[in-house]
């Protein structure tokens, strides 16, 4: 499940030494998750399949190493982000949900692993 959050939390994320850059964290992703037609361009933009905002050319290339590294990189804003955005598609969006789980997580490990977490924290 952590990839449909990373989706818009790391939107725009560029890669550096440690961290990812703050650049974009003042994204309102809540404007984002309240357009359709603006979600869905994000949504085709990491499956390849329309063009891409600056901020989602660098989601699209930030996105894997974020889920490889369990979003090690990412600020607490970015994982606050990452975690509405994943509530939002999983329950808003379970067909865009599933094509990017697919796309990003084709073997399940990133989301079985936030599932884990997630139960985790509400016990």
């Amino acid at each position: 499940m952590k990839v449909a959050v990373l989706v818009l939390l790391c939107v725009g994320a560029a890669l550096s030494a440690e961290v990812y850059t703050s650049k974009y964290d003042n994204i309102d992703v809540d404007k984002i998750l309240s357009n359709d037609r603006i979600l869905t361009q994000y949504i085709k933009c990491l499956m390849e399949e329309g063009n891409c905002t600056n901020e989602g050319k660098e989601l699209k290339k930030t996105l894997p190493d974020a889920l490889a590294s369990g979003c090690t990189k990412c600020s607490e804003k970015q994982k606050a982000q990452t975690e509405k955005v994943l509530r939002h598609l999983s329950k808003n969006r379970p067909r865009d949900w599933n094509r990017l789980k697919n796309k990003y997580d084709p073997k399940g490990e990133y989301s079985k692993k936030y599932e884990k977490e997630a139960k985790a924290i509400s016990a």
